[in-house]
């Protein structure tokens, strides 16, 4: 965008030594759900009484925790600026909603059907892709901030296109999923779906434009984004952990007969990763857009909205799905894939006028 752009607030993009080291936190705590699946069962029998409408009320409020802080960082006011540079956000639209949630759905209908059939049983591989589906129609809305940060992104273009895609969300996300699941033949309860993004998305983000506006008008536009943000810096991953534990533990049993499907589920999402980064990262250098808007751009595409993924699987096919552990999965590859990316995004920098 110009320049009056690139001065207006940068969304805080620090690295916190949770989401540093997230894939490790990631990993204890799946390591300790499965603990506490195989040795203290009641615990689990015991969470799966607090159920209204297939939705886990523990899981629920954990996840709330998780999405609201991501949406504080959401200012609708950049929707204004949107056909400044509009290209950037074509390819971003384009790439999220056009291309990504089809290509992880071939990608993944090709492994689990074919690839792993003699390996995974088809009611099994039937749930693993039904997570891969939620992840592909769920693109990044925060962690894409830390992205674009790393690669010296554009942040207020990188807040327009988080903007952008969270409004998209609200329109798209059901008829894609319902789509591509009513394709697989998997039993689609429509009102859990809607009640899942009601609950997941709509509220989370009117209460984070609610906060804005009113801590804004009290305090001012410095102290919400410096100071009352950066409060909830650790809630989110802190509510991701407690999430992955109770997953988990509902999980301990079938992990432990069958370890090997955690290394079979990550294939192909590692691969539609690095696939959709290139898609919109050398589209965007067909377009001799500068770097600072194509590395962010890729970003947002190869990153998931795993909080979402995560808690639609929960809602729509229970805690202990195969859907709800591929959409973990995601978690545990998105950071160590996605710094490799920042990686590539930085050494090819010359690629992009300057």
């Amino acid at each position: 965008m110009e320049a009056a752009m690139k001065q207006s607030r940068k969304p805080s993009a620090e690295i916190s030594f949770f989401e540093r080291y997230l894939t490790i936190w990631v990993l204890l705590c799946m390591a300790s759900g499965v603990a506490v699946g195989v040795f203290l069962p009641g615990i689990p029998r015991v969470l799966s009484r607090f159920e209204y409408a297939n939705v886990s009320i523990p899981v629920a409020l954990l996840i709330w925790l998780m999405i609201y802080p991501m949406m504080l960082k959401v200012d609708f006011h950049s929707i204004r600026k949107v056909g400044q540079n509009p290209r950037g956000l074509m390819i971003t639209w384009a790439t999220n909603w056009l291309v990504k949630p089809f290509t992880m759905y071939a990608i993944a209908i090709f492994f689990f059907y074919v690839v792993y059939q003699t390996i995974i049983p088809r009611e099994l591989a039937r749930q693993y892709l039904a997570g891969a589906v939620l992840l592909g129609a769920a693109p990044c809305t925060a962690m894409v901030f830390v992205w674009s940060h790393l690669t010296k992104g554009n942040p207020a273009y990188t807040l327009v296109q988080v903007a952008t895609n969270d409004l998209i969300i609200l329109a798209a996300f059901v008829p894609i999923v319902g789509l591509l699941l009513g394709i697989s033949g998997i039993s689609i309860p429509w009102m859990t779906l809607f009640l899942s993004v009601i609950l997941f998305v709509v509220i989370p983000l009117g209460a984070g434009w609610f906060s804005r506006v009113l801590i804004t008008r009290k305090r001012g536009l410095e102290y919400f984004e410096n100071t009352f943000i950066p409060k909830f810096s650790q809630v989110t991953i802190i509510g991701l952990l407690l999430t992955l534990i109770i997953i988990f533990s509902f999980q301990g049993q079938t992990i432990v007969d069958n370890p090997l499907h955690i290394v079979l589920i990550a294939v192909p999402l590692i691969i539609q990763t690095f696939f959709i980064f290139f898609v919109a990262y050398l589209w965007a250098r067909a377009w001799k857009l500068p770097h600072d808007i194509a590395a962010p751009a890729g970003m947002i595409g190869a990153s998931n909205f795993f909080e979402l993924a995560v808690a639609v699987a929960v809602s729509i096919f229970g805690l202990s799905s195969g859907a709800a552990v591929a959409t973990v999965v995601g978690v545990l590859v998105e950071v160590p894939v996605m710094l490799t990316l920042v990686n590539i995004a930085n050494r090819t920098r010359s690629w992009f006028p300057k």
